[in-house]
């Protein structure tokens, strides 16, 4: 005999999704910071070869192609858009940094 209410079964499922956004939300910091360690790596090789921080042409490419692959997973592309300008802007700052002579962290 099951004497869960539909309250119980109703905080079950939560606890469940929340489950899943906790591990998602880990995968999410775990794969950041391996792209900050790639773009680490970028930002070292600008330095070394005097390049510029910032490659607008590379920014446009990518944002172009993240709003589509937002918009094929049915996620906002603007959204998107917003959080990739976010990654570009401290992985910019980084590159200074490095280029500047100052280890930026990560």
């Amino acid at each position: 005999m099951n004497d869960a209410t539909p309250m119980d079964a109703a905080r079950a499922q939560l606890a469940e999704y929340r489950a899943s956004i906790d591990n998602i939300d880990a995968a999410l910091i775990h794969m950041l910071a391996e792209r900050f360690r790639c773009t680490k790596a970028v930002g070292v090789l600008k330095a070394k070869h005097d390049l510029p921080p910032a490659d607008p042409a590379r920014e446009s490419q990518q944002i172009a192609r993240l709003r589509q692959l937002a918009h094929d997973a049915n996620l906002d592309p603007d959204f998107a858009e917003k959080f990739l300008n976010f990654v570009i802007r401290e992985v910019i700052r980084h590159h200074e940094a490095i280029a500047s002579g100052a280890d930026a962290e990560t």
